[in-house]
């Protein structure tokens, strides 16, 4: 899983705001985009989301490992084994224990792209 580097994730991308009911329920609507006339503006505004949804979606892949190497320690009495997180998570048995190992360098503080 290849990771963006440490000094990408300190940028601060556009903040997600979340829509108000009656917008979710209009499927041509999306984050006010539609409403967007300049395509300069469109294409900015855009652009800001992807950002958002990619370092919301990277830091969402962090908890999970996280919570994954929580699951798995052998010093938890109720320890998961990596298929049981697999099942939980959705996720093959291998990506399982990648993400247990990913998490367990999150813990430590280091990361493949530091070691």
């Amino acid at each position: 899983m290849a990771e963006p580097e440490r000094t990408e994730r300190r940028q601060r991308p556009a903040p997600l705001l979340f829509e108000p009911s009656e917008a979710a329920t209009d499927p041509e609507h999306f984050f006010d985009l539609e409403s967007i006339e300049d395509p300069r503006e469109l294409l900015i505004r855009a652009t800001e989301l992807t950002l958002a949804f990619r370092a919301a979606q990277d830091r969402a892949v962090e908890f999970q490992a996280l919570a994954a190497a929580q699951l798995a320690d052998p010093r938890r009495f109720d320890r998961l084994p990596a298929e049981a997180i697999a099942e939980v998570a959705e996720w093959t048995e291998d990506y399982a224990r990648k993400m247990i190992e990913f998490g367990e360098d999150l813990q430590r503080g280091t990361t493949p792209d530091t070691v």
